[in-house]
């Protein structure tokens, strides 16, 4: 299993209305920690970005005009994320622009091509209910280190959103650990070996704690009217 943290950078809100990705980056993480791998690439929207957007960004048409169309970076991105779970904050968002990027040059949504894409965003509220949730906000709740976050960048976003995640989700490592299991037959020869020479200690209840033991499960049987399975 592959998991991949993705984040974009576009000219604006909405692609229904003509913008387009800026920035896209991937980054994977494997046994719970980054691997070192990833994608990223700036490209060139063909048009300018709105003030909004520029102001989140910094990426001007000019540092843009020369970088590859969403096109030419298509296939490699594609390969990247295959075949892995992907993990965005606020995934509508992302998954809207870039399916529309693959509508634009006749390619099928990202979800045919990854596992699954799972919505961080919704992960934290579900944590946090009523509190802020944004990635800075993650950060500072978790103590990650953002201080270099001038700027959005699809880059540094996802490897935050990544340290972030692997924060939420401590205590809870099946949830983005691979683990190497072994075969039903070395796990066998190990429970083998391991009750070979064990010696089980069996400690009978004393009469005080079975008269306890009674007690309690006569009322339990009195408060739930004689309904208790094991009275039957």
């Amino acid at each position: 299993m592959r998991y991949v943290f993705l984040d974009t950078e576009t000219t604006g809100l909405n692609p229904a209305q003509g913008h387009r990705i800026v920035e896209i980056a991937a980054v994977e993480v494997s046994n719970r920690r980054l691997t070192g791998c990833h994608f990223h690439r700036y490209l060139n929207p063909g048009r300018e970005s709105d003030e909004g957007a520029l102001r989140v960004h910094g990426l001007t048409q000019e540092f843009l005009r020369d970088k590859p169309l969403f096109q030419e970076i298509c296939a490699e991105f594609l390969a990247f994320i295959k075949d892995a779970e992907i993990l965005i904050h606020n995934a509508s968002f992302d998954v809207g622009f870039i399916n529309h990027e693959l509508d634009l040059i006749r390619f099928e949504p990202m979800q045919n091509y990854c596992l699954q894409v799972i919505d961080t965003l919704a992960l934290a509220k579900e944590l946090h209910p009523g509190k802020r949730n944004n990635l800075d906000a993650l950060c500072e709740r978790y103590q990650i280190d953002n201080s270099h976050r001038t700027l959005h960048g699809a880059l540094l976003d996802a490897e935050l959103l990544a340290e972030v995640y692997l924060a939420m989700t401590r205590g809870q490592e099946s949830l983005l650990m691979e683990v190497d299991a072994p075969t039903s037959r070395q796990a066998d020869n190990a429970i083998a070996g391991k009750m070979e020479n064990l010696a089980l200690v069996v400690q009978p209840a004393t009469q005080a704690e079975l008269e306890l033991h009674h007690q309690l499960l006569e009322r339990i049987n009195t408060e739930s009217k004689g309904k208790c399975l094991w009275s039957s």
